[in-house]
Formats: C-alpha cells, structure tokens, sequence
C-alpha cells in the first residue's frame, strides 16, 4: 500500500467527532494538516469533497484501495488561512477559490487566487464568514489566463446562449481552427444554497436539497435524507430504501437517453435525438403516472419516501422496463449504423485515465476514461450491496467512449430496476426522524457521477450547516483539458458527451 498507512490510522492522530456518522471525522491542528497534504503526496487517497464552516475547513478523503472513508478538519476561525491542496490535488482548486470567496479564508499556496464564485456583485464579501465585509468599492474585472504565440485569437461564448440553457461563459483562444485553450467562468447560477439552508427544519431543507440541480433531485433527495438520517443515528425503513433505488434508476435512464440523442444531435444526427426525446417522453410521463410528479420530486424524504407502488403500478414498471429496453437498443443501433457520426465522435474530446484519476472525476467522464469509480459499490450503500450489477468502464476516454458508458449504464439500470421490483420488501414508507444534534455525510451515486453531501444539525433537529458537492466540480476543468487540440466546431460535442452542471456546481 502507498504511504504506509490506511487512511483512518493516519487520521487518528487527530481529535476524532463522535457524532460525526457514518464514516469519522477528525479534527487536525496545523501541524497534522501539513503533514496530511504531504501524505497526500505519497498516497492515492482520493478528495471527495472540501469546504469549509464558520470554524473549520474540511476535506472528505477515500481510501479506494482500502474501503475507508473519513473527513480531516482543521480550525481556521483565527488564522483564517489553511495550506492549500491544489498542488497534489487540482480537483479542488476551484473548491478551495469558493471556500474563500464564501469565508474569507485564505488557500496557503494557491497559484490561482481569482474569485470563482463570486463575481463583485454580492452586496458584501464573504458572506457566510462571522465578518461583515463591505463590498469592493471598483468593479470586479476578471482577468483570464494570458496565452501567447503567433496568430492566436479569442472566440468568447456566453454567459447567455443561444437556447434555454443554463449561464455560463467560455473564453476559446484559437489557432485557426483548433483550440489552444478554453478557460471556463461559471458562478451565474450562484443562489446561496448553503446559507438558505441554514437555520432551516430538515423538512424545509430536503426541499431545497432537491432542487440544487433538477435534472438530479432523486438523488440529491436521497443524499440529503441520508445524511440527515446517519447524523440522527436512525435509517428508512426497507421498502423505502428499494422505492428511492427504484426513482433513482428511472432518473439515470432518463438522463442518460436524452443525453444521448443531444450528442448525436450535435453532430447533425437529428434523428436519434427525436427518437431519444420520445422515449424520455414516455419515462417521465410513467414517472408522473407511478409517483405522482415527472422528475419525481419531493418524493424522497428524511425518514423515507412519500409515495408507494401498487401491484398494478408495479407490474406497469416492469412493462416499462421492456418496453424502454427494446426502444433503447434500437437507439443504440441507430448510432453504431451511422459512420459519419462514429466518425465525430470517435477520437474527439479525448479525457487521459491519468488526468480522470488526478482529479477524481466519476461518473461517465471518470468511467469512460478507464476510472471505474461508482460509490453505489465502493464504499457502497443500500440497497445495491445486495443487488448484481457491473460498472461499466471503457479506456478511450473520447465523446465515443462516454455514450458507451451511457448505453451500458441505461442497461444496467433496467436490471436493476427489474431485481429492486423482484424483491420490494412489504412494510412502512417512512420512519420519524428524532430530534438531535450531530453530523452526518452521504456519498450518493446520481447520473453524472458521485455527489456529496455533509450536514451538522442542531439540537432541535434544525439544519446549523449543509454543504453539497456536484460531480461537475471535478468534471468542468477535465472539459477544458479535453478540448484542447480540437476543433472549435467540436466543443458542441465535447460540452453534450460531458453535461456537467451549471447549477450544481454554481450552488
């Protein structure tokens, strides 16, 4: 093993949080943060997640060779400066850029100080630190990494789009043709999450949770309610665990399918995305029909889920399952019966296995690039340990490659759905949630990847602190690296094969 020590037996040196659940946390004094980033360097141990509170910043770790999971913190309330990981982990620069435009507190050793989310405009700096900070007097002008050699020109894209699409610009330096650098500004979608949820009862805040990304409420829904339910020392009673696996699978098909059909569209392959938007028509519309809303929100709770399937309902799923089985492979033989579009999508927006691991990226960005992480295996959570299924990788890392990951994850997930319908449990949809304190984190595998959410409650049951992490944080600077050496007419393809989350990383 790397480094010579398991994730958990180097933490142990710290001050561990007895009321942190399910996995521990321990708290570092500077001397164990310099020493936890020099480990770093010598092991493979995986950032799951980095953010900070009032007092702390916190860094959630994986140690995939052994299975352990654990969260490090260290107190910054008075220096209000912690030694960065940017260099040994870039996946959390812009973490750590959001950490201090939030709270002020300052990355030791971060090269890029520019504001990520904050782009002047807050009616005062770090908003959520115990400081009050006026505003900046001059307005903020954002200065975009200097590129340099001969006939080099800049195409800029956004924040506003041709289409109902989400914020965010693109700053494109070009050679001809062929990108030399693509530099991302996002923050547009910035709606203060973390600091709505404050002070919030669980019920309120499971709302907003569910609403941080649409396209991915499910499973947003069920990071939060899990979080609340291990910070409460309580679980969902089992039918529920199944209903919620259920709602999730039928989200990840739906996405999955629709994504699909818009890459191919965007190498001109109108055909497949016709057919694509038809069969997500028909997922959403049973979704409305089974449980009562299209993209199933607010249907997963702390505690459990709101709604139940009946045998009828549970027999029309089953229906559906065949049905959206035999509609996909069709879709499937449409795009491999095209060469002209194999031909855009082979070889184009390539991502390294080595970069995809360098900055933890999951979902079909981290799988289709030969990273097979998917947390619904390691570290794993009910009910899919009890459930057979494979997690797909393929080692192109190209757009090819993660509409492979797709077709094979659109498989999968009608397997699933067909055991979790086979071996539904009888019994209640909810249990109550108690009213203490204490903390909880939750690592939820949703369409695009892992997402994370950590929680402290207080002891009237209400939200003191909540921070949710997208897959997209570590998916956004790997659609700039892939770009490079492309086309610009390509960037539609690379962007669709990637479909990362404005507002999920925006918060």
């Amino acid at each position: 093993m790397l480094g010579q020590f398991s994730l958990i037996d180097f933490l142990s040196s710290g001050r561990r949080v007895e009321a942190h659940r399910p996995w521990p946390r321990f708290v570092l004094d500077d001397a164990g943060w310099r020493r936890l980033t020099h480990q770093l360097g010598v092991s493979d141990w995986v950032v799951l997640g980095l953010w900070a509170d009032a007092a702390e910043v916190h860094v959630a770790l994986h140690d995939e060779e052994l299975g352990e999971v654990a969260v490090a913190s260290m107190p910054v309330a008075e220096r209000r400066a912690f030694a960065s990981l940017t260099a040994i982990r870039p996946g959390v620069l812009r973490l750590e850029r959001a950490v201090q435009d939030l709270y002020g507190y300052v990355p030791l050793g971060l090269v890029d100080q520019r504001p990520w989310l904050d782009h002047g405009r807050w009616p005062r700096r770090a908003p959520l630190s115990n400081s009050r900070t006026p505003p900046s007097v001059e307005p903020y002008r954002y200065k975009f990494l200097p590129v340099e050699g001969e006939g080099l020109h800049q195409i800029p894209v956004g924040p506003v789009h041709a289409g109902i699409i989400e914020p965010g610009h693109f700053r494109f330096t070009c050679q001809g043709e062929t990108v030399v650098r693509l530099e991302q500004r996002l923050g547009y979608q910035h709606k203060g999450i973390e600091s709505l949820m404050a002070g919030k009862p669980i019920d309120q805040a499971a709302r907003l949770a569910g609403r941080i990304s649409g396209d991915s409420t499910v499973a947003y829904a069920i990071a939060f309610a899990r979080a609340v339910e291990a910070a409460s020392s309580m679980e969902a009673p089992p039918r529920a665990v199944y209903l919620r696996a259920i709602m999730a699978e039928l989200e990840r098909i739906a996405n999955h399918v629709f994504d699909f059909g818009a890459v191919c569209n965007d190498a001109a392959a109108a055909l497949v995305l016709a057919e694509a938007a038809t069969l997500r028509e028909r997922i959403l519309h049973s979704n409305l029909e089974m449980f009562g809303h299209r993209l199933m929100m607010d249907r997963v709770v702390p505690g459990g889920v709101t709604v139940d399937l009946s045998p009828g309902q549970a027999k029309a799923l089953f229906n559906l399952v065949t049905m959206v089985r035999a509609k996909a492979e069709t879709l499937f033989a449409l795009y491999d019966n095209m060469p002209s579009l194999l031909d855009r999508t082979t070889g184009t927006g390539v991502v390294s296995a080595s970069l995809a691991h360098r900055f933890g990226a999951g979902g079909f960005v981290g799988r289709g690039s030969a990273r097979g992480f998917d947390c619904r295996k390691t570290p794993g959570y009910a009910p899919y340990d009890d459930l057979d299924f494979e997690v797909p990788i393929h080692p192109s890392g190209d757009v090819h490659a993660r509409l492979m990951i797709r077709q094979d994850e659109i498989r999968a997930s009608l397997g699933l759905i067909e055991q979790l319908l086979d071996r539904l449990p009888a019994g209640p949809l909810q249990n109550p949630v108690p009213t203490r304190g204490g903390e909880g984190m939750a690592l939820v595998e949703a369409f695009r990847g892992d997402l994370l959410i950590w929680l402290r409650l207080s002891e009237v049951g209400r939200v003191v602190r909540c921070h949710a992490r997208d897959a997209s944080w570590f998916q956004w600077p790997l659609l700039e690296a892939c770009i490079e050496g492309n086309i610009v007419a390509d960037f539609p393809l690379c962007n669709k094969s990637f479909n990362c989350s404005y507002s999920g990383q925006d918060m």
